[in-house]
């Protein structure tokens, strides 16, 4: 049975909050049980803070990224309901949940930048850039957001960036994305983990 990292709230450790808490997977004792417990696995993790590992396989082997955690609790949980299993399905899915990921790791790029470097030593280039990318990330979910009503790695993955903009706020991204922001009040709707693993003030 894997075991689990609880430190501190970041972007990647939101989405394994969240993920055990869908109502499709729950059932699976070892769910909670692979992300219990006080286990120091960060220093083996050479992503630092965005994708701190927070799980330990049975042998005590360290795996990182959301993505790999949530992979390995689907299965644990023997359903292909997060990831689709194979098929040009999966590579869409993976392939969408890396963009949202994307979103996230720009943001936090902003935040460090700010958080760690005095003001005459940020980059505004470096900034400008990162905003870019989100933006760029933003309006290919604006034309096309998920189906709010589908919990899936996209969906997890696009839920927890938006949750991080609302909470951090490196970005203003609600008043220029009608639609994302009402697939996200609808995914919430639907899918009562997100709202119990959200990040206070978010």
């Amino acid at each position: 049975m894997g075991q689990g990292h609880q430190g501190r709230r970041g972007p990647d450790r939101e989405v394994t909050r969240t993920v055990p808490e869908l109502r499709d997977v729950t059932d699976r004792s070892e769910l909670r049980a692979a992300l219990d417990g006080d286990i120091a696995v960060r220093p083996q993790s050479a992503h630092g803070d965005r994708r701190a590992g927070p799980g330990l396989l049975p042998d005590g082997t360290a795996i990182y990224d959301s993505g790999v955690i949530i992979e390995f609790l689907q299965e644990l949980a023997a359903s292909a309901a997060l990831v689709p299993a194979s098929g040009p399905a999966r590579y869409a899915a993976l392939t969408q949940a890396t963009l949202a990921d994307g979103i996230t790791d720009a943001a936090l790029l902003l935040v460090y930048e700010k958080r760690f470097r005095d003001p005459g030593t940020q980059s505004e280039r470096w900034l400008d850039h990162q905003r870019g990318k989100i933006a760029r990330a933003l309006a290919t979910f604006e034309a096309a957001p998920p189906d709010p009503a589908k919990t899936d790695i996209v969906a997890i993955a696009l839920c927890c960036a938006l949750a991080y903009l609302d909470w951090r706020r490196p970005v203003n991204w609600r008043e220029d994305h009608p639609r994302l922001t009402a697939w996200l009040a609808a995914f919430a709707g639907h899918e009562p983990a997100f709202e119990r693993t959200r990040a206070p003030n978010a």
